[in-house]
């Protein structure tokens, strides 16, 4: 099993509605990409956070379906409205 993780940080311009419309567009791809086996993405309301504001688990069987996940059309869409509302990321990839 992959474990996909990601932290991001919002930018000081980014809305709220901005923010909410990430959560949503990120709540999709389970839908739109194949071998998602679990989606979660939530706030973070810790104040250990360092600032990242949102964050979001992707498991996925094997690596070949993290590696289906990442260049899928899906996922370049929500990676290209990240780039707008998103200041800065942490990606963390580990299989167990």
């Amino acid at each position: 099993m992959i474990e996909h993780i990601v932290l991001l940080k919002k930018k000081p311009e980014a809305t709220d509605e901005q923010m909410e419309e990430l959560v949503a567009r990120l709540k999709a791809l389970q839908d739109k990409i194949p071998n998602i086996l679990d989606l979660t993405v939530g706030y973070n309301f810790s104040a250990r956070g360092q600032g990242f504001t949102i964050g979001l688990v992707v498991r996925f069987p094997d690596k070949a379906a993290l590696e289906v996940y990442q260049p899928h059309p899906a996922h370049q869409e929500v990676v290209q409205y990240i780039r707008t509302v998103v200041s800065d990321l942490i990606v963390v990839d580990y299989e167990f």
